[in-house]
């Protein structure tokens, strides 16, 4: 979820760009339809890193970390490494 609210972030930098750099507003702009979903999907993603975090018991300060992970370009990509090896490593020792 991490890897798509990611993509979706970089779109949104581009509709933004193209908004308020090139000054195309509505119509004009290309990808004036992307905030909309873009919402949606970072919503999912809230969930998901709150269910996640509930299975694994991360504190409420982790939880509200990784889910800003989502709101900054290319971090979601750092984070969703980082926490897809620590709770794959978690739950190898949990299996032995």
């Amino acid at each position: 979820m991490a890897f798509v609210v990611g993509i979706g972030l970089l779109v949104l930098v581009v509709e933004m760009v193209l908004s308020y750099g090139f000054d195309l507003k509505g119509t004009d702009n290309p990808l004036h339809w992307w905030p909309q979903p873009h919402g949606f999907v970072y919503m999912v993603y809230l969930v998901a890193t709150a269910l996640l975090g509930f299975k694994v018991g991360w504190s409420l300060t982790r939880m509200v970390l990784v889910m800003l992970a989502g709101c900054v370009p290319f971090l979601s990509f750092w984070v969703e490494r980082r926490v897809a090896g620590e709770v794959e490593a978690g739950l190898a020792a949990a299996r032995q």
